[in-house]
């Protein structure tokens, strides 16, 4: 089978005019560090074949090599078309794992740390018309001060930790524009004046004029001009609407505003861009009740880790997002907690689509000293920079489990680093929620209390959670709350429960939560009981683990391939309580 990406790579900022770089390219392992010394971004030929933007760890990239290769190159050709030849070019990159050098034409352009931030670069300066060169160098050593999420630093799998991901894992390509561009845009929603507002960054401070074009369902519901004089810009745009007409984005109606940027030198187009949101706000009552839109809201999430058998953590295509998220919702799940990954960006496209609520969750790195904490901050404020425009992302999650810092109950610079991270994606995006360090040793301050409890298997085992006293409780054997830290009457969420398996999917190395079930019957009488036991509390939601099973972890609703383990209507009825 053929694995290609050939869709536009990120829709939710949309240019007319790119060129897909996605494909075959030269591959090569750089087991002694020799490439750049040698010159391996010049004209050395390579000896393999990679079908990117698929690692060379998976079947899709046409190697499937399991071997830990620290170092590895890319390298290909591509031509400038003719009615682009005389534009500007930027160079983009969805995600590569985990630092990249990129070369054209034998000149070094650009250096990015972090797998899972977007980067990009103006390459005008260095394509020609003919011929060019483009050379990749990536380097993903296997440490645990890196920022890895699921991915296994010690070179085997175990547990819920898997086969790495090396290099390009997300796609590549070529934008143009004429003279100057927009940098970057942030687009959020005033849901109590029916308003959006942000701000723009161009590239270069050339453009003197931003227009902005808002429509909906066809129809043009603001028009505003700014003038603009330096590289950044703020922006606020009243939505007009009829007498009762609801413009707003609800699960059940997910309502998208069109938007596009225009940027203009004069009368001359420099850029343009297109975009959309959902007008939306997300609160807490003083009762500690969450609310979308003004109205409670119960989150019914489900974990979802974003693996594939044939290509790890790159969707086999952007249709497979949409159909994890569809049968999600057919399973009666109404979002998810992306864990430990940030999704390839047609996921919250097509849940903003699909009114499906995400959560952002920050890879765990797994060793606390400088070099991690350095690349967390780092890494972690660029995804945020990007996620505040998702409509579908309601919550943040910096720490997962105490995953990196490991010290955090008892150790106060532990504890000051959650809450650093906590207060850097406020201060970034205010109008989202933000769960410190889920789990459990929980730090303040949070706007979440996140509970983690594998052990509850039927209903009776969730009455702890009916006096709504939380001091002293040790959910999965740690202290729910850190030291000197205590319940501050914020919404609870159970954030990860279940993991339930089937005894014949855990054979071998298979691994799961909790002890196997027989069948299908005997799974959704005790799935049924602990739902029974979750919605017997005062929880505002709930995460189960999880949506899939992945690689050696059996924990899913469906297998790795997709396939539903039970009926999906009759697990529809448990997660809905009906």
């Amino acid at each position: 089978m053929r694995f290609e990406r050939n869709e536009y790579p990120r829709p939710q900022f949309r240019r007319d005019n790119w060129q897909n770089l996605n494909g075959e390219w030269d591959f090569e392992f750089d087991d002694k560090d020799e490439g750049v010394v040698k010159k391996y971004y010049l004209g050395k030929k390579f000896t393999k074949k990679i079908n990117v933007p698929f690692t060379y760890q998976y079947e899709a990239s046409g190697i499937n090599d399991k071997t830990v290769h620290d170092i590895v190159w890319y390298k290909r050709t591509f031509f400038i078309e003719k009615e682009n030849q005389n534009k500007n070019v930027l160079l983009c990159f969805n995600g590569v794992d985990y630092i990249a050098d990129v070369w054209v034409n034998g000149i070094h352009v650009l250096n990015h740390k972090g797998a899972y931030s977007e980067f990009k670069c103006d390459i005008t300066k260095f394509v020609k018309n003919g011929e060019n060169l483009l050379a990749v160098r990536c380097e993903d050593r296997l440490e645990d001060d890196q920022p890895r999420g699921k991915q296994s630093w010690t070179g085997k799998t175990y547990g819920c930790w898997y086969v790495a991901n090396t290099g390009i894992w997300q796609s590549v390509w070529l934008e143009f524009f004429k003279g100057d561009c927009i940098n970057e845009y942030h687009l959020l929603s005033d849901y109590d004046n029916t308003a959006f507002y942000g701000d723009i960054t161009t590239l270069y401070g050339k453009a003197d004029t931003l227009k902005i074009i808002a429509t909906f369902e066809g129809k043009v519901r603001a028009e505003q001009t700014v003038k603009i004089n330096q590289k950044f810009n703020k922006y606020y745009v009243k939505l007009q609407k009829s007498f009762l007409e609801d413009l707003s984005w609800w699960q059940d109606c997910p309502r998208l505003i069109y938007v596009d940027f225009v940027l203009l030198k004069g009368n001359k187009v420099l850029d343009l861009a297109h975009t959309r949101f959902g007008l939306r706000k997300v609160s807490v009552s003083e009762t500690g009740a969450i609310y979308l839109n003004g109205r409670p809201f119960y989150q019914r999430l489900v974990l979802d880790q974003g693996y594939w058998n044939e290509s790890g953590i790159t969707p086999p295509s952007a249709e497979a997002l949409k159909e994890d998220i569809e049968l999600a919702k057919a399973m009666g799940f109404n979002g998810a907690r992306k864990h430990q990954k940030i999704e390839d960006p047609y996921f919250y496209y097509y849940a903003e689509e699909l009114g499906y609520v995400t959560w952002c969750e920050m890879p765990s790195a797994y060793n606390y000293n400088d070099k991690e904490t350095q690349a967390i901050m780092t890494e972690w404020q660029e995804i945020v920079n990007n996620a505040k425009n998702f409509t579908s992302n309601i919550c943040y999650l910096p720490i997962n489990e105490s995953w990196g810092v490991r010290e955090v109950f008892s150790n106060k610079a532990q504890r000051d680093f959650v809450r650093s991270l906590y207060y850097i994606t406020k201060a970034m995006d205010d109008g989202k929620l933000v769960s410190s360090n889920d789990g459990f040793e929980v730090v303040n301050p949070t706007d979440i209390l996140g509970i983690h409890d594998y052990d509850s298997e039927k209903e009776e085992h969730f009455k702890k959670y009916h006096e709504w006293q939380f001091k002293g409780m040790h959910p999965q054997g740690f202290a729910l709350y850190a030291q000197e830290e205590d319940y501050q009457g914020q919404p609870v969420l159970l954030t990860e429960f279940g993991g339930r398996a089937f005894l014949e999917d855990k054979k071998g190395d298979a691994w799961g939560y909790s002890k196997a079930l027989a069948n299908e019957d005997e799974f959704l009488a005790q799935l049924e009981s602990i739902m029974k036991g979750v919605y017997s509390c005062r929880f505002q939601g709930f995460c189960y683990t999880q949506l899939t099973d992945v690689q050696q972890e059996v924990n899913g609703l469906l297998y790795a391939d997709r396939r539903p383990k039970v009926s999906v209507e009759k697990l529809k009825k448990i997660f809905e309580n009906k």
